[in-house]
């Protein structure tokens, strides 16, 4: 892997030196990184959507609106071979590169995109691994696919998605998520195919406590699931006895500072001061910042964690923590790991003294 892009000029501004630092992502979903311009394209050629239907998609203001039309669209009739798929993960791993992501786990939901396309699991994998390694070899940053559950669709296409996964091996693919509505899916009713995947070894994450919904949701992705980090998880607050618990197990939670449920339903002038990230923080849960769908909603890896500092009022210093935080949940060996944190910290120290110390 090749070394964080350095910045041209010493970093003044938060958002140039969230931009400096070296960072992981854990929380970033492929669909939802699709280049405006590419969506436009893809959806002209097939005919199936207007101009003002795809720009409707994307962020407009503050109050944004959800990702999950836009993503159900590309699924079901957008994203129609393999190129298409090679091309928005080579372009999403490229607009990520350029905010010094230098290692990414992103999400893919396979069961809708099979019955979409007319094409199998093995093929469109096949695309998005060819992307990664080609990316990791142009670009050096390195991807890992998380194929992740549809929670809208039973349980058994998600125990057929698993049995895919071990069917089609590749080193790229790593675990598996399980994301869309929540209320639709609650975590319970998938214990079968997170078992199957653990038995496989893969590692598992899920989306749990999002839109509003009970921290009984995390409790039961944490101790039925028994997933090794949580994606959202806002609702953990809800119950300080359980949240110490994910403490004490150094349980790591991606949040997502641009989070739409949070967006529409606070209102502006508390919603940075009530928003369950700035809880969490102050808790002392082990909490990460990521882009979730950044072109969907006008997001950026860099946006994301400057939003710690200015819209959460973490001081700069602050996001050293988040980053290794980002580190110890990534699904990397020990060895990478303890090397990636020795020299992370030394470089995040050397941009923060030339952006702060003076």
């Amino acid at each position: 892997m090749s070394e964080f892009t350095q910045a041209s000029a010493t970093p003044t501004t938060v958002a140039q030196f969230c931009k400096a630092i070296p960072k992981v992502e854990l929380h970033c979903h492929l669909l939802g990184a699709i280049r405006r311009e590419t969506f436009l394209e893809m959806a002209t050629r097939e005919g199936r959507m207007s101009v003002e239907s795809v720009e409707g998609l994307y962020a407009q203001g503050e109050k944004r609106q959800g990702a999950i039309p836009g993503l159900r669209a590309l699924e079901s009739h957008l994203l129609k071979s393999p190129d298409d798929l090679y091309r928005v993960t080579r372009e999403y791993l490229e607009d990520a590169r350029v905010h010094n992501v230098l290692y990414t786990e992103f999400f893919w939901n396979p069961t809708g995109h099979v019955r979409g396309s007319g094409l199998s699991y093995a093929v469109l994998q096949g695309a998005i691994v060819q992307s990664i390694r080609d990316a990791e070899t142009d670009l050096g940053i390195i991807g890992r696919l998380v194929p992740a559950i549809d929670r809208e669709a039973p349980p058994e296409a998600a125990l057929e998605m698993v049995e895919w996964m071990k069917d089609n091996r590749a080193t790229e693919v790593i675990g598996i998520g399980i994301d869309y509505r929540e209320a639709y899916g609650p975590p319970e009713l998938f214990e079968a195919a997170y078992s199957s995947a653990k038995r496989a070894g893969f590692k598992t994450t899920a989306h749990a406590g999002e839109y509003g919904m009970p921290w009984t949701h995390v409790k039961t992705a944490v101790e039925q699931l028994h997933v090794g980090r949580i994606d959202h998880g806002y609702t953990v607050v809800d119950n300080p006895e359980f949240a110490q618990r994910c403490i004490d197990a150094g349980l790591v939670f991606t949040v997502v500072p641009a989070n739409s449920y949070y967006l529409r339903t606070l209102p502006p002038d508390r919603w940075a001061l009530d928003h369950p990230i700035r809880k969490m923080h102050a808790m002392g849960l082990k909490i990460h910042p990521n882009s979730d769908d950044p072109t969907l909603h006008n997001i950026s890896p860099t946006k994301a964690w400057s939003m710690m500092v200015e819209d959460f009022d973490l001081p700069p210093s602050a996001l050293r923590g988040l980053m290794l935080n980002g580190l110890d949940g990534a699904w990397i060996d020990e060895t990478t790991r303890r090397d990636w944190r020795t020299q992370w910290s030394a470089a995040f120290d050397a941009i923060f003294d030339a952006a702060f110390a003076r």
